[in-house]
């Protein structure tokens, strides 16, 4: 592919390089930052290569975010991935550097970057990055962090192979990565472990979730709630799957209040497209996985009337 030729080209042509990923992370987005860094590392030692962005604890074990000065972004060549447009960007000073790649496979529909390569068929941009490896794997090297990190991304962005996204090319990527080294079954525990306080939150969705009679489910997670679990918006994210194990559950939403008072929507669905409806509401994202935002109470309703429609229509 020539985009990938001209990309491997920019690695080989800049000694510094810094990558980037989405903000309120998940293993996908750490785990293709981090598996790019250590390919290029591995292959290219004599080169300085950085990943930056919040830390966040509870993905530390797929690896560590750099802390640089605003002077290192001078002449580097910066990538980005795993992120559908540039506001999402974790470290705003991404626009810093001489260049600016965008990898990603969420639909192009903000495109940022001099060079693009977007693939909204792979599974998650972990599968991409060992694909970029297996493209010029004469010249590459895949070290065992790296096969660490981009399994771990896949099995995130796929629950575990759950979902419709992985493919035969998936599970070819992912016994690859197994051949050069991750640990498949201790990354598969890690990602599923969850804590006593979001074990309690996923009994209160599970006992809060309203079930339409067309198969729309939605679930509030006010401020009180997660105060009163000990939790963060940004721990919230596993308990989105949880609806989805319910039989009649066609499509659903779970809303997570803000500090600002305005809520955070993840929709997801079992068959109804749902990134359209995402997009009305400043969001979007896949068919079947998408985000968005509600100002309050009157647009909460909206979504889930909007919801309905759409597992109505799907009957």
């Amino acid at each position: 592919m020539e985009i990938l030729d001209q990309i491997y080209q920019e690695i080989k042509k800049y000694p510094k390089i810094i990558i980037h990923r989405h903000q309120r992370p998940d293993p996908d987005a750490f785990g293709s930052q981090v598996g790019l860094a250590e390919i290029i590392k591995a292959s290219f030692p004599y080169k300085d290569v950085y990943v930056v962005g919040k830390d966040f604890p509870s993905l530390s074990w797929i690896g560590q975010m750099n802390n640089l000065k605003s002077a290192e972004f001078n002449d580097a060549l910066v990538i980005v991935v795993d992120t559908a447009n540039a506001p999402r960007i974790d470290d705003r000073r991404f626009d810093n550097g001489d260049k600016l790649i965008k990898i990603d496979h969420h639909p192009n529909d903000e495109p940022f970057g001099d060079l693009m390569w977007v693939r909204p068929e792979a599974s998650s941009c972990s599968e991409m990055i060992y694909d970029f490896y297996q493209h010029f794997a004469d010249d590459l090297k895949l070290p065992k962090k790296a096969a660490n990190a981009l399994y771990a991304g896949i099995v995130g962005d796929t629950g575990r192979f759950l979902y419709p996204a992985t493919t035969a090319r998936t599970m070819l990527v992912a016994g690859a990565l197994i051949a050069h080294g991750a640990d498949a079954a201790a990354i598969s525990q890690r990602e599923n472990q969850i804590t006593v306080p979001l074990a309690r939150l996923s009994a209160y969705v599970y006992e809060n979730l309203t079930i339409s009679e067309s198969g729309a489910g939605y679930v509030v997670l006010s401020s009180q709630v997660l105060k009163r679990f000990g939790l963060t918006e940004a721990g919230t994210s596993a308990v989105v799957p949880l609806p989805g194990r319910i039989n009649e559950v066609k499509a659903w939403a779970i809303f997570v209040e803000q500090e600002d008072g305005h809520f955070r929507v993840r929709l997801r669905s079992k068959g109804p497209a749902i990134n359209e409806l995402a997009k009305k509401h400043r969001g979007g994202g896949h068919e079947l996985a998408s985000g968005a935002k509600a100002t309050d109470l009157a647009e909460i309703n909206q979504i889930v009337e909007e919801l309905e429609k759409l597992t109505s229509q799907d009957r």
